[in-house]
């Protein structure tokens, strides 16, 4: 299998618990993608009483949609690392900032 090995923002952490991807208040997906153009909601998230097992590898963002965000650059966040929680009963990158 042909792999990729690109640089990204790690998410260093999440509290979305019940995400599936989520194990210790990490997340475990090989990458998330966040927002909707002016929403900067884990798009990644979903639901599950079962999580992944994997503990060692680190989500990167793979993408960003939200343009308003002082951190992005041609859909592509350029922050050192995100943090991922609720913020108005929704599941957000609390890393965005309003350019």
């Amino acid at each position: 299998m042909e792999k990729l090995e690109i640089e990204m923002p790690i998410v260093n952490k999440c509290s979305a618990e019940k995400c599936g991807y989520n194990n210790d208040c990490g997340c475990h997906a090989k990458a998330i993608t966040v927002g909707d153009g002016t929403n900067p909601g884990c798009d990644t998230f979903f639901t599950s009483s079962q999580h992944t097992n994997e503990k060692k590898r680190k989500a990167g963002v793979g993408a960003c949609k939200v343009s308003v965000c002082k951190h992005n650059t041609d859909y592509e966040c350029m922050a050192d690392d995100i943090s991922v929680g609720f913020k108005d009963g929704k599941i957000n990158c609390l890393t965005f900032e309003q350019k």
